[in-house]
């Protein structure tokens, strides 16, 4: 099995001495009253800093701190000139930079590109404090201030842009983000163990250059690697015939490093080493030493199936236990992915959520309100990573599909902090979670059958046999967590996934009874089988056997309950008629949407390889394969929306437009069978979607229920962060490091 050095057992740096910092600082005169000449490591974020372990900023920079490292803070400085940057002066070891909890394009647009009017990671909600593509200009202003100090960026904007991808804002497929920050490493995922490695290495004397063996980090390297072994990429997955007929990974055969060829064809890099193609040989390859070698940039720039087939490959390299690094040229560069992280340890994930947070933003913001914070003050994040494998989600190529669990004893000890510390603390938790709600302690049976495991989810099409859906430690937690003094409610505001929840009737008995502040988020996204399999997500059969079991529970302990279902409008694979299908049950079981959300194609999701290629990369991509439906376009976005929002009048006049092409004018007209009337109310014609109410398309918030008030904002979840493609909701814990 592959193990990590332990988190917490390297030598304390020399500037442990220094003690712990209340706050991180953000300025000189708080380092002079540390009596700090220098800071070790400085972080930039696009985020107000909040010393809080739902932020990045504060788990990362604390984790240093625990190192014996000194840390200070750059939150939201002003990019237009390296003033704001030089604040802190340099750093002895390196500069972190960071976009925040959120992807800074996410944050500021909307899935219509159009300009969102608050930021809920700043004082205020004020938008505007961040700049498009953060990671690239705040790395920019570093290096022009400190040319000769080493940048690291991190976090989930730098995570899902670390190797080509297709982005949705300039509708182009965009290089690795680390060439364009002209940064000298990049970390992706949840990155404590590459941070901390990566500050003692340097401490210790090496050159930022030196470190390219890190896990879960991606670098920048001229020509071959001495001893390495690189592999065909089609040998995983063969594209076919090329558009033109060549061969895209033309390699020199092994021979003295020389100058390339005169008939090499421009943007392919000429590398002098061996390349493996037979199976016999990729087998009996130094799985350590051995790096499969994508695509070149310049060609899934140009050529959309060789980006699905890309895709495909480095989802197929997620799994930590069997990863192999994966190299891509840009140009006459390379950038190298070291396989992912090693997952941390309960007591590992312990540590780091038990560091000495203030738990409230800096006191530099004085009495203005920071809304996200606000939302996660009384959370708290139980666990970490996502196996549903969702392909519009962001949470696996982040964070990573095993699932990384606290400790019992850790949960309780940060209740009773926040009960004993936290002002304005009412009694009520607002949330145990994490991605998920019901994914803490589940994991496979089998560690080597995980190590071993390639599927990108383990419960699509059905729970895996070998997967341990076995809820009793969260029914546990969740006793003891409501049983303690002082607490009166512990709600449960992460998204439950019902496939897994029906698996164990106890769990669906306790939430019921105990944990649902009258509405209940679940995520069925959607109910035809076209889009359904190209979410990887259950059919509507679960739903139905999910809700039998919650409402026969919560009429047994006597409250009125409600299920609140999310749906994504405009998802690759779903056509007008699925819409329409949906719009129709929506309407028969009597939900009405109050905010929708069309599908947002983030970088290196699954469904943005759809979304741009029009092919299905969960199966071998060839020119041949399957083509996915794609809904693109401003018009089919808004009329999917509309579909979601049938009940409302300013939506009929596109809806009857609609069904009459489909040849559904049954579905016109007054009585229960009916969709939308034949009438139009006065002054209620198809409105604009740049003359719909302000805030009318900022949230997710994909449900409400006719003659039902919105659930309070603390009950109903977390403004848009990096959950997933649709711009959903952070979860406590979700970082954008």
């Amino acid at each position: 099995m592959i193990s990590a050095p332990p988190l917490f057992g390297y030598r304390k740096y020399w500037a442990s001495r220094f003690g712990t910092a209340p706050f991180l600082p953000m300025s000189r005169e708080e380092m002079d009253e540390l009596g700090w000449d220098a800071c070790d490591v400085i972080i930039v974020t696009g985020d107000a800093y909040v010393d809080h372990p739902s932020f990045g900023m504060a788990i990362v920079g604390r984790m240093l701190e625990a190192q014996g490292f000194r840390v200070g803070l750059i939150a939201q400085p002003d990019w237009r000139d390296t003033s704001a940057f030089e604040v802190l002066g340099a750093p002895r070891l390196f500069f972190g930079i960071t976009a925040g909890n959120m992807d800074s394009m996410v944050n500021r647009y909307t899935s219509d590109r159009r300009l969102r009017s608050d930021d809920a990671y700043t004082p205020g909600g004020i938008a505007g404090k961040r700049p498009d593509r953060s990671v690239i200009v705040y790395s920019q202003r570093v290096r022009e201030a400190f040319p000769d100090t080493p940048v690291v960026v991190g976090g989930i904007e730098a995570s899902l842009r670390r190797i080509a991808h297709f982005d949705y804002w300039s509708e182009k497929v965009r290089r690795s983000v680390l060439l364009d920050a002209k940064a000298d490493l990049l970390v992706y995922g949840n990155g404590e163990r590459q941070i901390v490695e990566i500050a003692h290495r340097l401490a210790g004397g090496a050159a930022v250059g030196e470190l390219m063996d890190i896990r879960g980090t991606a670098f920048v390297q001229r020509g071959p690697r001495e001893g390495w072994i690189e592999i065909d990429s089609t040998h995983l997955d063969t594209p076919g015939q090329l558009n033109p007929p060549v061969d895209p990974y033309a390699m020199e055969e092994p021979a003295a490093a020389g100058p390339a060829p005169q008939n090499a064809e421009p943007g392919v890099t000429q590398i002098p080493l061996r390349m493996v193609r037979a199976a016999r040989d990729v087998r009996n390859a130094d799985r350590a030493r051995s790096a499969i070698r994508l695509p070149a940039f310049e060609q899934v720039r140009d050529d959309p199936v060789l980006y699905a087939h890309a895709s495909r490959v480095l989802h197929l390299e997620a799994n930590p236990g069997n990863a192999r690094a994966l190299v891509q040229a840009h140009g006459d560069i390379d950038v190298w992915l070291n396989p992912p992280p090693i997952p941390l340890t309960t007591e590992e994930l312990d540590g780091v959520y038990e560091r000495p947070y203030q738990r409230r933003p800096h006191p530099v913001y004085g009495d203005a309100k920071i809304p996200a914070y606000e939302m996660i003050r009384f959370s708290i994040s139980i666990q970490r990573g996502c196996f549903g494998g969702c392909t519009f989600c962001s949470i696996t190529e982040h964070e990573g599909r095993i699932i990384q669990s606290r400790s019992e004893n850790s949960v309780i000890r940060e209740i009773e902090t926040i009960r004993d510390q936290v002002p304005g603390f009412t009694g009520v938790i607002s949330d145990l979670g994490g991605p998920t709600a019901n994914m803490y302690r589940l994991s496979c049976k089998s560690r080597e059958i995980e190590a071993a495991c390639r599927k990108p989810s383990c419960v699509y099409p059905g729970i895996c046999p070998n997967l341990d859906t076995d809820h009793a430690p969260l029914i546990k937690l969740y006793r003891r967590a409501r049983a303690l003094p002082g607490i009166k409610k512990v709600l449960i505001a992460s998204g439950v996934r019902y496939d897994l929840a029906i698996e164990s009737p106890d769990y669906v008995r306790e939430l019921a009874t105990h944990h649902v502040g009258g509405y209940l988020k679940i995520a069925p996204e959607a109910i035809g089988e076209g889009p359904l399999s190209k979410m990887m997500k259950p059919g509507v059969g679960t739903y139905y056997r999910f809700k039998q079991l919650f409402d026969k529970y919560s009429q047994a302990a006597g409250k009125e309950q409600y299920l609140i279902p999310y749906f994504i409008a405009a998802h690759p694979g779903t056509r007008d008629e699925d819409m329409l299908e949906l719009a129709l049950w929506l309407k028969q079981n009597g939900f009405r949407a109050d905010q929708v959300q069309a599908f947002l194609p983030s970088p290196m999701a699954t469904a943005t390889a759809m979304y741009h290629s029009g092919k299905n990369p969960l199966h071998r991509v060839s020119r041949r394969s399957e083509e996915v439906h794609i809904p693109k376009g401003l018009r089919v976005r808004r009329l999917h929306k509309a579909f979601l929002r049938y009940h409302d009048p300013h939506n009929w006049p596109m809806l009857r437009a609609a069904l009459q092409r489909m040849g559904r004018s049954d579905l016109i007209g007054s009585g229960p069978g009916k969709l939308v009337p034949a009438f139009q109310p006065r002054g209620m014609g198809e409105q604009a979607e740049g003359q719909r109410k302000p805030g009318s398309h900022l949230r997710t918030q994909h449900t409400g229920l006719p003659r039902m008030p919105t659930p309070p904002r603390e009950r109903s979840g977390r403004p848009a962060g990096p959950r997933s493609a649709t711009g959903g909701r952070p979860l406590p814990g979700k970082k954008g490091r």
